[in-house]
């Protein structure tokens, strides 16, 4: 018997509680786009969801499972992905939405297998040996979402160079999130920081979380903080340019991470002592001064001046990203 498709309301349904659950955040600065375009950004939010819980084996980001069948896990979200590219039922309402998304806005099954490769890296258990590799992973698995999420909100696929903020807005969410969850990564036998730099500062592999080396890691996540503020405001810059209602969803969603960054970065020695959140109201704060934000357009100097300062583009860590493929990586 072959798969049955949810028609795109029930499909539009399961997205909505899938970030609702997934994301508060991101659900919270949803709300700001118009019916439509917030459809489709909760239908591809759906499926990065659950490209990456399959990828983990977990539920909604949950506990971590098993790493026996990651191959095959894998192999299932490529499948899954090829078949709603060419309209065909997946069984999976995630992977179906992504299916009604891309025939909607010309998503495209490249820009999909760049955001793939991040969950393959995941599922092989992978770590980064450098600042490149760090941020090759970054756009993987966010950059190139922030990619997909610039064409749903209307951003012809043709323009790199609003492409390219997008991409930053991705990069400074996941540069945030590596910060904020050191401790969690730990606990699952997981670590994003460059052995580089971990070698730069003494500390041996798999120690990092110990006491004795707390001031050394506070230095390296204070280094992923302020390259993570670099990608915000070069994200910043590119959300001028879209539609009123979009700028301001996406300037709301960079202030909220941002204060994740920022708070992990203010705590020092004490921000693993428990989850860095952005409480409601902040979160409410945030959606309003990115109303204003919205309708000034333009970025500070100091940000514009960081964004400047950052080190990685989209189109670097695009070259690295198909080295690392014809090298079998």
């Amino acid at each position: 018997m072959s798969a049955q498709r949810l028609n795109r309301a029930a499909l539009v349904a399961h997205a909505r509680d899938t970030i609702a659950n997934g994301s508060k955040s991101f659900a919270a600065a949803s709300r700001l786009f118009d019916r439509e375009t917030r459809e489709r950004v909760w239908m591809l939010y759906a499926w990065c969801r659950r490209c990456d819980d399959l990828a983990d084996d977990q539920d909604l980001g949950g506990e971590l499972g098993l790493d026996a069948g990651a191959d095959e896990r894998i192999a299932e979200i490529r499948e899954k992905t090829a078949l709603a590219f060419v309209d065909k039922p997946t069984g999976d309402p995630a992977f179906d939405a992504l299916g009604v998304v891309a025939r909607e806005t010309g998503l495209t099954r490249h820009m999909a297998d760049d955001v793939i490769a991040g969950f393959a890296l995941d599922a092989a258990d992978w770590r980064p040996r450098s600042e490149r590799d760090l941020m090759q992973y970054c756009w993987h698995v966010a950059g190139a979402v922030g990619v997909m999420m610039a064409v749903v909100m209307g951003v012809s696929p043709d323009d790199d160079d609003t492409l390219d903020r997008a991409c930053d807005l991705g990069l400074a969410f996941q540069l945030a999130n590596i910060a904020r969850d050191v401790e969690e990564d730990d606990a699952a036998g997981r670590c994003y920081l460059p052995v580089e730099w971990l070698v730069e500062a003494d500390i041996p592999p798999g120690q990092h979380m110990k006491p004795f080396y707390r001031e050394k890691l506070v230095e390296m996540v204070a280094r992923l903080c302020t390259i993570s503020r670099a990608h915000e405001c070069s994200a910043r810059i590119g959300a001028a340019r879209l539609a009123p209602r979009q700028r301001w969803a996406i300037l709301a969603a960079a202030g909220i991470y941002g204060e994740i960054a920022r708070e992990v970065a203010r705590r020092g020695i004490h921000a693993w002592d428990h989850r860095t959140v952005v409480p409601a109201l902040h979160k409410l704060g945030w959606i309003g001064k990115a109303g204003w934000q919205a309708v000034k357009a333009a970025p500070s100097p100091d940000c514009a001046s960081a964004a400047e300062a950052r080190a990685w583009t989209r189109r670097d860590l695009m070259d690295l990203g198909r080295q690392a493929a014809k090298a079998g990586r």
